[in-house]
């Protein structure tokens, strides 16, 4: 592998860890109400595990409401037994048509917790972006001793793998800014 292509792929894993980062962010509840709240349930339709997303429209009308309308009026209560089976721990409301779902004020003490698992999150992300970092450098030193590129260029190299590296540790960093700001600040 060219050195200048064990940058671009290390760069291109670094920006995966960050989209993953991000998509466990939209998960995290803030106090206001956000579809991507119900991408990870599966719901048991005709036997087979399917996504929320797949059987229905999930729409914002208010501030703080989900509203959830299933493409198959017969699947309505498959879908409100996988919202309470999961683990967003909020009662669903059947309407018969449409569920509802209000997502509850948070507290001071709940918005800390909820800071701190986005302090969590954002190590992990941090952790995913060293380990390509690391793997970019063990790939360069291969190259060195194996004497595809030299020592001065292994160098080089690595300086621009460890900005790379540090661009995504930033872009992590304000990501999780972000996140605790709207969550304390409700």
């Amino acid at each position: 592998m060219m050195a200048n292509e064990v940058i671009k792929k290390a760069k291109e894993n670094m920006n995966k860890s960050i989209a993953v980062f991000q998509k466990e962010l939209g998960g995290i509840r803030a106090g206001v109400a956000n579809a991507s709240l119900l991408d990870g349930i599966k719901v048991d339709y005709y036997g087979v595990p399917t996504p929320l997303t797949q059987m229905s429209s999930v729409s914002i009308p208010e501030a703080r409401v989900l509203m959830v309308t299933p493409y198959d009026k017969s699947s309505l209560d498959d879908i409100e037994h996988a919202i309470l089976a999961s683990d967003l721990g909020i009662t669903p409301a059947n309407d018969g048509t449409v569920i509802r779902i209000v997502i509850p004020q948070l507290t001071g003490e709940r918005r800390q917790e909820i800071a701190k698992q986005v302090g969590k999150l954002a190590e992990k992300g941090k952790i995913a972006v060293r380990n390509v970092r690391r793997d970019a450098m063990d790939t360069l030193k291969r190259q060195e001793k194996d004497g595809d590129i030299t020592e001065d260029e292994q160098r080089s190299l690595e300086k621009q793998v460890q900005k790379v590296t540090d661009d995504a540790t930033k872009e992590i960093d304000k990501l999780a800014d972000q996140k605790s700001q709207e969550i304390t600040q409700g």
